[in-house]
This record gives C-alpha cells, sequence and structure tokens, in this order.
C-alpha cells in the first residue's frame, strides 16, 4: 500500500513552464467541493489548495474520484485543457510526474 499513489498535485505552471492566470485559479478550483460554513468558506478534503516548497498548489485526493466523478472529471479536463503540470505524491512525500499509468487508483491510497 505505501507505493500506492496518494494524491494528485498540479502546478501553477504549464508544461511550457509559463505561470498560469488567473493566479487565483486553484482556489477558485477548489471552491467548486468547497462548503460555506460560519461566514466562510471550508475547502473539502477531496479538493483542496495546500503549500508545497512554498508554493501554491492543488491537491487531487484519490477520494474525489469516487465521490464525484464528474467533478474529477472537470477538474481533470481544465488541468489537460490547460496544459498543467501534474505530479503524483505518495504517502512518503516523493513526487513523480504524472502520466496517466500512476494515477491514484483507489480512497484508500489517501490515507498513509
Amino acid at each position: 500500500m505505501d507505493n500506492q499513489p496518494k494524491r494528485y498535485i498540479v502546478e501553477s505552471v504549464t508544461k511550457a513552464g509559463a505561470r498560469f492566470r488567473p493566479s487565483d485559479w486553484i482556489d477558485r478550483i477548489s471552491s467548486w467541493d468547497a462548503t460555506f460554513a460560519q461566514h466562510r468558506l471550508v475547502y473539502s478534503q477531496r479538493l483542496h489548495p495546500v503549500m508545497l516548497n512554498g508554493q501554491k498548489v492543488l491537491a487531487i485526493e484519490p477520494g474525489l474520484k469516487t465521490a464525484n466523478r464528474q467533478m474529477f472529471d472537470s477538474v481533470m479536463q481544465f488541468i489537460e485543457r490547460n496544459n498543467l503540470k501534474m505530479h503524483v505524491q505518495y504517502p512518503d512525500g516523493h513526487l513523480e510526474e504524472y502520466t496517466g499509468d500512476n494515477a491514484p487508483t483507489s480512497p484508500d491510497a489517501a490515507t498513509s
């Protein structure tokens, strides 16, 4: 199970190396699965921003695919259309470029 991918990590950079705009796109995408509680937006545990090496990135947990396949597909289409850099992060923190073959396969992979 330790070799199972944990989650997708999407950078604000295209595969060509250009900065992706608008700069708040991660917050906008994260809001798709967020709720509003106590007068503030609360991001879900399935789709949310995180800081990685000083950079804000989008984390897509494997559970999103099972909980809401349509939303998962929409997020993946957005990433593909905009040619964004995507990685798979394993439970030990190791990042690997996303190839499709190393996609998170089950919600169990999200637990470490």
